[in-house]
């Protein structure tokens, strides 16, 4: 007897079947990626701005509070420049934002504006404090400007005009070049370093007193202008021996300063110019 076959069918996956199941797996592989790695992420990254802005909401809150209001101002450098002003600056820069936030370089500009800083150094003194530490020019002279009597320092920078007199210079040094030229700044600066020259060797002979004014407009030939018997007096100096030829120049005129015009004392001897009556 024949042995009858058996039909056997064979499961065929066509390719667009594998397509879609492949797919579906792909789908499934990446939301379970997703679930496992990227929803933690994504927390995460929600977790770290809450705390940010938390953390900034509680620094500004703190640094505004008055535990950093603005409580002790220390001035220190000052001589010329009034530190009560200084300290009203500072208090009024510092009112609203308090030490922490206060900006340190805009009030170390305004400070330096004062004519007699030649630089300040601003800083915070935690938690309640501002110190303020300043660098003055200081004066070598009064010169006469067309504007009238100013303090200069030593790099030839106008600091303030004169309302009065200054022990620390008894004569006004005239012949300041007030032109804005390239050389006008050298120059003033050698008129300077002359005006110090006078000035130590007169106070050795003890001149300065007799001494009105000095005039450097040439300062190969430095003039002083001297005062006798109610007179005023031009006395032409030797450059290299101002002490000696200024205390020369007084013992000619001494009492005879009615009847004398001028004195040179540049030379070997006086050459005195009498006046024409």
């Amino acid at each position: 007897m024949a042995k009858k076959k058996r039909a056997t069918t064979r499961s065929r996956t066509t390719p667009a079947k594998r397509r879609i199941t492949s797919s579906k797996l792909s789908r499934g592989g990446v939301s379970q990626n997703f679930g496992r790695f990227g929803l933690p992420l994504a927390i995460s990254g929600v977790l770290i701005i809450a705390i940010a802005v938390l953390g900034f909401t509680f620094y500004r809150s703190a640094t505004d509070s008055q535990f950093f209001k603005v409580r002790n101002i220390e001035v220190r450098g000052t001589d010329r420049t009034p530190a009560e002003d200084i300290r009203r600056i500072v208090a009024s820069e510092t009112e609203k934002p308090g030490v922490w936030n206060a900006d340190l370089a805009d009030i170390r500009l305004k400070i330096e504006k004062f004519p007699f800083v030649k630089s300040a150094s601003v800083s915070r003194m935690l938690p309640a404090g501002i110190r303020v530490d300043v660098v003055e020019r200081v004066p070598q002279a009064i010169v006469h400007l067309k504007a009238g009597d100013f303090l200069v320092d030593g790099e030839g920078t106008i600091l303030s005009a004169m309302n009065g007199g200054d022990k620390d210079f008894p004569f006004v040094l005239h012949g300041w070049d007030e032109a804005k030229t390239e050389k006008a700044p050298a120059e003033n600066i050698a008129r300077l370093k002359l005006y110090k020259k006078m000035l130590d060797e007169w106070k050795q002979f003890d001149l300065m007193a007799r001494v009105k004014q000095v005039d450097l407009t040439d300062i190969r030939e430095p003039t002083a202008v001297v005062e006798d018997s109610g007179r005023t007096i031009s006395v032409l100096l030797a450059k290299d021996s101002l002490g000696k030829s200024l205390k020369t120049a007084i013992e000619v005129v001494t009492g005879k300063g009615a009847k004398i015009k001028s004195v040179n004392v540049g030379g070997a001897s006086p050459v005195i110019q009498y006046l024409e009556f």
